[in-house]
């Protein structure tokens, strides 16, 4: 009698699978924000800018270190390399004087060498003073922006008592200015908001007293142009 079942199994064909859309890759972790350390705290620096002023120490310091703290904390940049290590940073001093101010902070004992402590506390301080120089830099472009660099505005005493002040200085933005300036960027802007935008920058004083250089940086300012 022949079986009716087959003397070994038979197989399914397979077959052929629909194509799969590629796996879609996870994206990489966050990256983690290293954490201001105590010294950097102190100093009101971020992790960073502590960074930053690290690297420059090492290249000048002995023993030369690694970038690690541990190393960086067991060598001194000889005071003889304080301005080099500093114009690694952008920030030299600006004259004799100030180098032999930072070398008196730097190194009070004058023992001819800096520790990585005493540099972080010049390099903030120097890099703070950049920090501002820029932002003076940005006020003055904005404020002749409004003034123009030859004419606009009207004089004012109140602003002119910097011993190194220009005529720029001595203007004040009137609603002319503001007109202008908005006529250049083809803004419609009304003759009342025109007047109420000088009367919230000077406080009040009047729509003729104008807007002065101080009064003008303040108001950028609290506009969040300086973070």
């Amino acid at each position: 009698m022949v079986s009716s079942h087959p003397p070994y199994p038979i197989k399914a064909h397979p077959t052929d699978p629909s194509p799969q859309p590629p796996k879609r890759r996870q994206p990489p972790p966050p990256t983690k924000l290293a954490r201001p350390s105590a010294l950097a705290k102190a100093h009101h620096i971020s992790a960073r800018t502590e960074a930053e002023i690290r690297e420059a120490f090492a290249l000048f310091a002995v023993p030369a270190p690694s970038l690690s703290s541990t190393s960086v904390a067991r060598s001194s940049l000889p005071s003889s390399s304080l301005r080099r290590a500093l114009l690694a940073l952008a920030c030299p001093p600006t004259s004799a004087t100030e180098l032999a101010s930072l070398l008196e902070a730097a190194d009070p004992t004058a023992s001819g060498a800096v520790s990585y402590e005493n540099f972080v506390a010049v390099a903030a301080l120097k890099l703070e003073a950049r920090g501002a120089d820029v932002q003076r830099g940005e006020v003055r472009e904005a404020w002749r922006l409004f003034v123009g660099r030859s004419g606009g505005g009207v004089r004012g005493g109140e602003e002119g008592g910097d011993k190194d002040g220009d005529e720029e200085d001595r203007r004040r933005i009137t609603v002319a200015d503001l007109r202008r300036v908005a006529r250049e960027l083809k803004e419609e802007v009304s003759e009342q908001l025109l007047a109420d935008m000088i009367l919230e920058a000077n406080g009040g004083r009047g729509v003729q007293s104008g807007v002065g250089a101080r009064e003008f940086e303040g108001v950028m300012r609290r506009a969040g142009v300086f973070g």
